[in-house]
């Protein structure tokens, strides 16, 4: 079991959503522990619940529960003035499998912490900071048959590869292309023509 080190807002990664979120109620006892725990996806429709929910006046801390196996952008894009700009006494946890669910700019707002989960993210190979042409060409053509769901895994270990490995200050143009890239592959666009943009927004950097 996972203990947390803060009561604060925070996400959880964790395969086991629903168990994550009875051991809370159960952690944060007596505090009220509002739930909005999806079994498929977390829509629009649940962000406009939860952020109904956090303007509810409260005189003592209330904990705002979100987790679903896939967080649909519209919905995350919905919660970010809330999340950063949180109403009194009102802490907010997001429980999601994996990172690749949840975009950059929601991930900068709350501090991460890892639970039990079913994979790890790859590491890749492809020094950004030295990034040309010629390899986002060969990095393109060795992910020339990936679906949507291993581009989303490699949009993660990218960005993890730029912001943790390479150490790279993100421009504000980079991070949006994270979020955009998240955005594309739900509408089902071309691996191959995300993982483009993306590289190719640090090849001009140079």
């Amino acid at each position: 079991m996972l203990i947390h080190e803060s009561k604060k807002s925070h996400i959880l990664i964790s395969s086991d959503i629903e168990g994550n979120f009875e051991r809370l109620k159960e952690e944060f006892y007596p505090a009220r522990v509002v739930g909005f725990v999806e079994a498929d996806e977390f829509k629009i429709e649940h962000a406009k619940a939860v952020i109904s929910e956090a303007y509810i006046s409260e005189s003592q801390t209330k904990y705002i529960v979100m987790g679903a196996k896939n967080f649909n952008a519209i919905s995350q894009n919905a919660l970010l003035k809330v999340l950063e700009e949180p109403p009194k006494n009102i802490e907010f946890i997001i429980i999601s499998a994996t990172k690749s669910n949840l975009l950059p700019t929601v991930r900068s707002r709350l501090p991460i912490i890892k639970g039990d989960v079913n994979h790890e993210i790859q590491e890749i190979e492809l020094n950004l900071l030295k990034i040309d042409y010629a390899k986002t060409f060969a990095f393109l053509k060795l992910h020339a048959r990936i679906g949507k769901i291993e581009a989303k895994l490699l949009v993660e270990a990218l960005y993890n590869r730029a912001t943790v490995i390479d150490k790279l200050l993100l421009s504000r143009q980079q991070l949006d292309n994270f979020d955009k890239a998240y955005r594309l592959l739900e509408l089902n666009s071309k691996p191959q023509n995300v993982l483009a943009m993306l590289l190719m927004s640090f090849v001009g950097e140079k």
